[in-house]
Order: C-alpha cells, then structure tokens, then sequence
C-alpha cells in the first residue's frame, strides 16, 4: 500500500511556536509543519519575548527547556504562560506539548507538576494504554515505543483527560485532553541538536548528576545513533495529530 499523501488545505496554517531554550526547536514537527506550508511564529519566551495573543493561530506547539513549570519566583513567565495555555486549550485551540510543554499542559489544567522520584533518563521505551491504542493519533504506534527520555519532574493527569502511554518510571507519559496533545518524551530530535545539547553546561551537568561522570557523552552518541528511527516515529505521529484532530474539518 501506497503511503497516503499530506493532506493539503485551503489557506496557510498558522501556528504559534513556544520555545524555553534555543537548542530545543520542534525539529522533525517543524520539518513537517514547513513541509505544509505553515506559518510559524516563534517565541523565545526564556528570551523575555512577549506572548502574542493565541486566538489568532491555528495552533500551538510548545517545546521543552531546562526549567520547571514551578520556578515562577525566578521566571515570572510562566505564570502567563500557563494562563494562555489554558484559556486556549480549554476554548478547543489544537495543542501539541513536547516535555516541559506536557507538564504545562498538565499545570494549566490544574493538575499537580512535581519532582519524581528519580530521573528518566535515557533511549526508553513506553507503552500504549488501552485508550492511546484507540486513539487515531497514537493507535498505529508499534506496541514498545523507543522514545528519548530526559526529566525529572512528572505531573498528575488532569481531571478529564485520557492517559496514551505509561512507562515502568512514570505512569503518565502522554494524555489527550480534547484537541490537546502533550507527550513527555522525545521523538523531534536530530543528531544536530544533540551534539548542540552537548554543549550546554546545564544539560551536561544534569546528565552527569544522573549518569555518572562520563555518562553524558555515551547517552548523546546514543541519540545520534538512534535520531532518524525515532524521528520517523514522530514525524508520522505528529501528522497524525496535524490530520485527525488540529486541522480535520
């Protein structure tokens, strides 16, 4: 069988990018959503650049970054931003979080974020949930998912949400909750990205803390090892996403 071709639409999508760190862009979901056409635009909020007003995109996409969706005494931020993500998701705006854009998702609809008991670090695999194996974007997932893991933090799921995948560490690794999407783990990076994590003294140090000494250059190896498997995975899934529940009519 053929693969089905993209989907086309009548007019430009726009899309509203929410970045924490520079080095964490949404990669391959960026390749596909410029491989349609979309209009990005980006905010580098960890940057101090203003949060526009989310009503006018079509959707938004908010990536990962080395803090916590709690440290709003050091990046008063977030308060805002967890505001917006809410206001939007709750009114039916498509939402797809990746990490910390998951555990905002989670906190802007009230759910508990917190330290979990020990890290996640590492190429893991989680498993779909019975409700994630009916779902149209997760259900044609392979059953064990390879999936890049680097947190520390984990959330409860909000109230009238629906739990897509688990992992042996931490119960919820993806929910739905109505046209939002919000995944803890990894599948957008490339083999650049990962030698760019490599040089962010924040990154290397947290590896190391978990890892041990040396560990960090082996588990970024791993990565690149493993990048284009696991961007294939993420590519199909985001446009399933983008297909059955952004953007279907």
């Amino acid at each position: 069988m053929s693969a089905r071709a993209p989907r086309t639409y009548d007019r430009s999508v726009r899309v509203l990018v929410l970045q924490h760190i520079a080095c964490e862009p949404p990669g391959v979901f960026e390749d596909v959503l410029l491989g349609r056409d979309a209009e990005l635009y980006r905010v580098e909020l960890d940057e101090a650049e203003p949060l526009p007003d989310w009503r006018p995109f079509d959707a938004i996409v908010a990536m990962g970054g080395p803090m916590s969706v709690n440290d709003h005494a050091d990046l008063p931020w977030l308060a805002d931003e967890k505001r917006a993500i809410g206001e939007a998701v709750r009114a039916g705006k498509p939402y797809w979080g990746v990490c910390l854009g998951v555990q905002l998702l989670a906190a802007s609809l009230g759910a508990r974020v917190y330290p979990g008991t020990q890290p996640e670090v590492g190429l893991l695999p989680v498993d779909l949930t019975d409700e994630g194996r009916a779902d149209p974007v997760f259900g044609p997932v392979q059953r064990d998912l390879l999936t890049l893991q680097w947190h520390g933090d984990t959330f409860d799921l909000p109230a009238g949400a629906m739990r897509l995948a688990s992992s042996p560490a931490y119960a919820n690794q993806a929910f739905r909750f109505e046209r939002a999407y919000g995944v803890q783990f990894h599948l957008e990076v490339s083999a650049e990205m990962a030698r760019e994590w490599a040089e962010v003294p924040e990154y290397v140090a947290s590896l190391e803390r978990t890892l041990g000494a040396g560990g960090a250059p082996a588990f970024l190896a791993e990565i690149e090892e493993n990048a284009d498997a696991m961007r294939s995975e993420g590519r199909a899934l985001f446009e399933r996403w983008l297909d059955r529940v952004a953007l279907a009519v």
